[in-house]
């Protein structure tokens, strides 16, 4: 990955992650535009300046986050984050094929740019303007309509959890919030789950294979491993790039969770929506005549 690939990324990323558009769409979209090839570090790239575009919410929100007078407040994060993290796992075979196929990323991206054309004039009566009245049963449905985007890929976690709150009588600047809270535990457990992955990926691949192969395949596997090991992932141009990327992510997601929130109270989702549906039309052209795949 060069400096220009990264950079891209990073902005994607901190643009995306907390619209209703979809940050994963946008990387699966983005990776083959930009050409870029996926290995350990690209992957691990993806994972950091994604918890980077998460930090903003804690540093926009400081005082909610570091409250910890107000226990209720972390009760409900873990209440809404369980569903997500139960189907995330029972899930994974079926979330990894959607990953990999663009164009049902692309149906997922029209749906949901459909949906949101009418949200606002679907959910128009808000009575819950305090955080401090989402009750669990509320939260956890919340939660529920996370796992939606777990399901489909393209949906968006921040625009399915704000769909949610909307649902459960939330105003739309509280359900955005919500939705912000809710993604920092989300994330960090996604990320967390998404290495360990890939560590126990590598371990099971060199270590259980049949006495017969051991010979000829173990050593192969050990040289292509040794040269994704700690020295070279975290070579000086890689951990440049990281510091980049965060960085990057990170100031790019601080100005959007500003606009999100500033934009919907007057707006609403009908712009999102278009954008949902013409990016979602553009990439089944481009798979269609084969500039993508």
């Amino acid at each position: 990955m060069d400096s220009l690939q990264s950079i891209v990324i990073a902005i994607l990323e901190g643009l995306t992650e907390f619209l209703p558009i979809s940050s994963t769409a946008h990387m699966k979209i983005a990776n083959p535009i930009l050409h870029v090839q996926q290995n350990a570090f690209t992957d691990m790239f993806e994972v950091v300046i994604q918890l980077a575009a998460i930090l903003s919410v804690v540093t926009v929100y400081w005082q909610k986050f570091f409250d910890f007078k107000k226990i209720k407040f972390y009760t409900k994060l873990i209440v809404a984050v369980v569903p997500a993290l139960v189907f995330g796992i029972l899930l994974k075979k079926h979330i990894d094929a959607a990953l990999d196929n663009l164009t049902f990323i692309a149906g997922v991206m029209i749906g949901g740019g459909i949906i949101l054309l009418f949200i606002d004039k679907l959910f128009t009566k808000t009575i819950i303007q305090d955080d401090d009245k989402i009750t669990y049963p509320k939260a956890f449905v919340i939660g529920c309509f996370q796992v939606l985007s777990i399901v489909f890929p393209g949906l968006s976690r921040s625009a399915a959890t704000i769909i949610g709150g909307m649902q459960q009588k939330l105003s739309r600047k509280l359900a955005a919030e919500f939705s912000f809270f809710l993604a920092v535990p989300t994330m960090v457990a996604a990320s967390a789950k998404s290495l360990l992955d890939a560590c126990k990926k590598n371990y099971f691949t060199i270590n259980h294979i049949s006495q017969e192969q051991s010979e000829t395949v173990k050593p192969h596997l050990k040289e292509i491993f040794s040269k994704q090991n700690l020295s070279d992932l975290f070579n000086q141009h890689n951990l440049q790039t990281f510091a980049i990327g965060c960085i990057i992510a990170y100031i790019v997601a601080l100005l959007s969770i500003r606009f999100m929130i500033g934009y919907l109270q007057k707006h609403g989702f009908k712009i999102f929506g278009w954008y949902r549906i013409a990016l979602g039309l553009t990439v089944l052209v481009l798979i269609y005549f084969g500039y993508l795949k």
